[in-house]
């Protein structure tokens, strides 16, 4: 299997001081992003622990558990902290926002931390008035607490979770607020959703201060997928001050769609984004193949990645202007350099945000084989336009036909899009149209 390498100065270690974390990234070689405490530390210790368990847990064909590490980047006045679980269908992000941080903070950067027993078991002791101390340095990420001594390793970064992050930022760019729920309410929801290892789709709809499930979709409702899914938040509800649930447009008849499940207080925000169905990763979804395709989507990534700020959002406004380019351009880079983890999406804040990961334009066609096809059929001569509404493409011995729709979407006759519908992003022989 591929992975992502990331180069550290030192093999993580741990003392009487606390845990100590390499980083990679940053402005300087291995930059120090934060030095504080946490000012909720049993909010922060049960966040962290959250994340850690989705990166440990496969809610599809459950194995033993996972050990793949969360990422972690400091970004001017905030700490996140990300993974994907095991089966790649469930994405976490820990936000630590400003209120909650009692430090400096001292730059940007991002890294992977490990999450081993030894520091499970630290964190899950911090009750009451426990300090918590993070110190994210050039040598380390610390966390101290009032007793333990942890040594953690470093693991690689799977390709897999690069494919995750680019997918996952498309996506939830659609969301829009769709709920959101007091304490009390969001409490008597979550706590009476299908126990772990159910994989019915349901529908939440909005109904007063709370949700109702429903089996089918209606305008407004939010795709809910694997409810169990979600149990992951449920360690937080004693913290929480509310729950908010985003979710793309949807109407009757709607196939499964993903759906972003946030609980919140005044100095962090749990989001848990969940896949349309239990057994679909985030990887495969294809949903940035299109703003991938155009042609010149590597060249503007390469620019608006030069322009990049570690502001807590990114402003795409902004970013158009300083580029010289329209703002459906720059979300085109924006979804080039998410194949290289560069690049994510706050639902909470409708805003991008960056990540220090190594991008690599030849990634774009190895992780995405459906791009390097349309490529292939394109530079074969497969593809003949029959007008601005339709086309012929012959891939192999096969020919098949491809159409746009009033709204913009292109569908086929081959057995691919016969199977997903679009659901899945374009088939290989929409996507050379597209590049024709």
């Amino acid at each position: 299997m591929n992975v992502q390498e990331f180069r550290y100065l030192a093999p993580s270690t741990a003392g009487a001081g606390g845990v100590d974390l390499q980083t990679s990234g940053g402005p300087e070689a291995n930059p120090r992003f934060f030095a504080g405490f946490l000012t909720t530390p049993p909010a922060a210790a049960a966040g962290l622990l959250a994340v850690a368990d989705v990166a440990r847990t496969r809610y599809f064909q459950p194995r033993d558990p996972a050990s793949l590490d969360p990422v972690v980047t400091g970004s001017e006045d905030r700490l996140r902290f990300e993974s994907f679980s095991g089966c790649g269908g469930v994405y976490a992000r820990l936000d630590i926002l400003p209120p909650g941080l009692d430090g400096e903070v001292l730059g940007h950067g991002t890294t992977n931390v490990d999450v081993n027993p030894p520091l499970r078991e630290a964190l899950a002791r911090i009750a009451g008035l426990d300090p918590l101390h993070l110190s994210v340095g050039p040598d380390a990420l610390t966390a101290s607490t009032l007793d333990g001594t942890v040594v953690e390793k470093k693991v690689p970064l799977p390709p897999r979770w690069l494919r995750g992050f680019a997918e996952v930022h498309v996506l939830s760019s659609g969301f829009d607020l769709r709920a959101e729920l007091p304490a009390a309410e969001a409490n008597a929801f979550l706590r009476r959703l299908p126990a772990a290892g159910d994989r019915s789709t349901l529908w939440a709809v909005p109904a007063g201060r709370s949700l109702r499930l429903t089996s089918r979709p209606v305008p407004g409702a939010v795709c809910l997928a694997g409810a169990g899914r979600l149990a992951a938040l449920k360690p937080l509800l004693r913290y929480v001050t509310g729950l908010r649930v985003y979710g793309p447009p949807v109407k009757p008849g709607s196939p499964p769609v993903p759906s972003a499940w946030e609980v919140h207080t005044p100095s962090l925000r749990l989001t848990l984004t969940l896949s349309p169905e239990v057994h679909r990763g985030f990887s495969g979804e294809g949903a940035a193949l299109l703003s991938l395709a155009a042609d010149e989507a590597t060249d503007d990534a390469e620019l608006v990645g030069a322009l990049l700020s570690w502001d807590p959002t990114i402003d795409v406004a902004a970013l158009a202007d300083a580029a010289g380019a329209s703002a459906a351009r720059v979300r085109a880079a924006l979804a080039q350099l998410g194949t290289a983890g560069r690049v994510g999406y706050d639902v909470a804040e409708a805003a991008y945000f960056h990540r220090v990961m190594p991008y690599d334009a030849a990634r774009v066609e190895r992780d995405n084989p459906r791009l390097a096809g349309a490529r292939a059929l394109v530079e074969a001569g497969a593809v003949t336009l029959d007008g601005p509404l339709a086309a012929t493409v012959r891939s192999g011995a096969e020919t098949y036909r491809v159409r746009r729709l009033a709204d913009g979407t292109l569908t086929c006759t081959c057995p691919w899009w016969g199977k997903h519908r679009g659901n899945r992003g374009p088939c290989k022989h929409a996507l050379a149209v597209s590049i024709a």
